[in-house]
């Protein structure tokens, strides 16, 4: 068991790891991939770049998160469609790894309770469906720069301690602190400008079968005042 040094422990954050079951469940729920909810009437979302539609990566009801962060995010549904087409190569044509681009759909949208999911493109590829029944709390801690922007004082060992010991952790999960590939990107709110906060982080093939570039990370950020701002950025090394 590793043996924190003091200095980082007023800095833990909890986690959320999802807990899945194979298969779709209501469209109303937490899952990757499988078959969002829609408006009435609403199209399936599209590239703007290609015009094809795009697959569901990731669906958060907001309303029933993990107690201690159920509604932190505001309420609804937070979805994110992205583009994996490769002809045209839209994920870099539209430089989709960064925020705000094409390429994409991130969004919260308010639902009416209604079970509808509109109708499912033809030809979609949409990832295997993975229902999200549960989440299990772990403790977070940030990176060594994210630790020294805070004034975190440790020596180059205590990181590498850290580092080691799986801080920040890797792979999906729900609030805690971003794993950043290529140093702090957090983007800032379009309104406000201020400094948004990570939401989800998705990791190259854990729970979606997608690569980002070179086994990449992905995180869905969101302003902490203007909740309907939400963006999607990944980096890889």
């Amino acid at each position: 068991m590793t043996i924190l040094p003091r200095v980082i422990r007023p800095f833990q954050r909890t986690a959320w790891i999802p807990l899945i079951k194979e298969g779709d469940n209501s469209v109303l729920s937490s899952k990757f991939g499988g078959t969002p909810w829609l408006a009435q009437d609403e199209q399936w979302p599209r590239c703007q770049h290609c015009g094809q539609p795009m697959p569901l990566f990731l669906q958060l009801n907001l309303n029933r998160l993990p107690e201690p962060v159920n509604e932190t995010f505001g309420a609804g549904l937070l979805q994110l469609f992205y583009c994996t087409n490769t002809e045209p190569h839209c994920e870099s044509e539209c430089e989709a790894f960064f925020p705000f681009t094409q390429g994409k759909l991130v969004r919260v949208v308010e639902h009416d309770g209604c079970e509808r999911s509109g109708e499912f493109p033809k030809n979609l590829q949409n990832f295997e469906p993975k229902w999200i029944v549960d989440w299990r709390g772990v403790s977070d801690y940030p990176g060594w720069e994210e630790g020294y922007a805070s004034g975190i004082e440790l020596s180059d060992a205590e990181w590498e301690q850290l580092t080691e010991a799986g801080f920040p952790r890797s792979g999906a999960k729900l609030a805690g602190w971003p794993l950043w590939i290529q140093g702090i990107e957090y983007p800032h709110c379009p309104i406000c400008q201020s400094r948004m906060r990570l939401v989800f982080q998705l990791d190259s093939d854990d729970h979606v079968a997608y690569q980002f570039g070179d086994a990449g990370c992905g995180h869905i950020t969101q302003c902490l005042i203007h909740h309907s701002q939400v963006a999607f950025a990944w980096a890889c090394s």
